[in-house]
């Protein structure tokens, strides 16, 4: 069997393929995998580490604010197009699966109109125009949320809800003996601050600020920069004066970080919510304001709901409010107990195994 996984931008368009490839691998290890991505996106880095190869096509979404530039938009993508087709043409897939980010269009779209077995998988509860576009033409769309079904109107007999398919090294550690591992004490509270691969420039500037008038000794903390903000950042604080804080500029590690951690401060991407939830990690949210449909927001209210985390609106956002909300419950065992528990709630620990069936029932014997 071979299939081509189409997926890129960010880690939360990455890892739910990655995670797919590994499940299918250890299940039939003659099975050939291929991802597919851009030049510029993180799966250039993540896809080769994780032992895959990766193809990538130009491919450029569209930018509403500026029209005039999307005629450059749309020649990258007319020839990202021919490149998938190329690609395509070469691996011959029995099946492709996008998990989300410009690259999965053309891809996906070539695999459908030459009749190759199709998924898509939507991990936020708003799904982004690619799929929107996309799910008239594949075979099976996958959602994490039962609420995305409204926004997919006339395509219904092809959705199944499956949730959002994690990483199964996210149960592989605990949390003495990672805490350990990233240079902690593992008797101290540890908080992490992580803003995605690249970075969250307001969230970084508030932690930097709690972090040199508020934070006490008894916390330690992880500062998770982003490789774009990582040397601005060192810049701007004497690390050596801080023996409770460690400065990186990317976790290639997650599940460690996961395990190791008391409390996280992130973004609200679906493949967060989705690795908090199945870490039972409590949290504080703080959804980018700079994402179409403001679904990140959607996300972090679905945690928020059931008491499994804390959000904080970008517009908000400050070093005393997020000192406020983490001293609300860093000292508290009881209540990280118990967030952790809520966020556990809303895990789908089975979605990965449901699209793995998916993939199996579509290709046939």
């Amino acid at each position: 069997m071979k299939v081509l996984i189409a997926g890129g931008g960010t880690g939360g368009h990455i890892y739910p393929g990655v995670a797919i490839a590994k499940e299918l691998k250890e299940k039939d290890s003659k099975v050939e995998i291929l991802f597919v991505g851009t030049e510029n996106g993180l799966e250039n880095k993540i896809v080769p580490k994780e032992g895959f190869n990766l193809k990538t096509i130009r491919s450029r979404g569209f930018n509403r604010k500026a029209m005039f530039d999307n005629f450059k938009t749309l020649t990258i993508n007319i020839l990202g197009l021919q490149d998938a087709y190329r690609i395509v043409s070469e691996f011959k897939p029995n099946i492709a699966i996008g998990t989300g980010g410009y690259v999965t269009g053309p891809v996906i779209l070539i695999c459908s109109l030459m009749n190759i077995k199709t998924i898509i998988h939507e991990s936020n509860v708003i799904p982004g125009v690619t799929n929107k576009i996309l799910s008239i033409f594949v075979n099976i769309i996958a959602l994490s949320y039962e609420d995305t079904k409204k926004y997919l109107k006339g395509v219904e007999r092809k959705i199944i809800v499956t949730g959002n398919p994690v990483r199964k090294d996210l149960f592989n550690y605990n949390k003495i003996e990672s805490k350990h591992s990233l240079g902690f004490d593992a008797q101290k509270p540890l908080i992490v601050s992580v803003g995605g691969s690249r970075g969250a420039s307001n969230i970084n500037r508030a932690v930097l600020n709690y972090l040199q008038k508020f934070l006490p000794a008894d916390l330690q903390f992880l500062f998770i920069t982003g490789e774009n903000q990582y040397e601005n950042i060192t810049k701007q604080i004497d690390i050596s004066a801080h023996k409770n804080v460690k400065i990186i500029p990317y976790a290639y590690n997650m599940p460690l970080v996961y395990a190791a951690a008391d409390l996280i401060i992130c973004r609200a991407g679906a493949m967060t919510i989705s690795e908090l939830a199945a870490c039972a990690k409590p949290s504080i949210l703080i959804p980018s304001p700079f994402v179409a449909e403001n679904h990140q927001e959607y996300n972090a209210r679905a945690l928020e709901k059931v008491g499994a985390a804390k959000v904080i609106l970008e517009k908000d956002l400050n070093e005393d409010i997020l000192r406020n909300y983490i001293n609300e419950v860093i000292y508290n065992r009881e209540k990280l107990k118990e967030m952790g528990e809520k966020a556990r709630s809303i895990s789908k620990p089975d979605a990965l195994s449901e699209i793995i069936k998916l993939i199996y029932k579509l290709i046939g014997p």
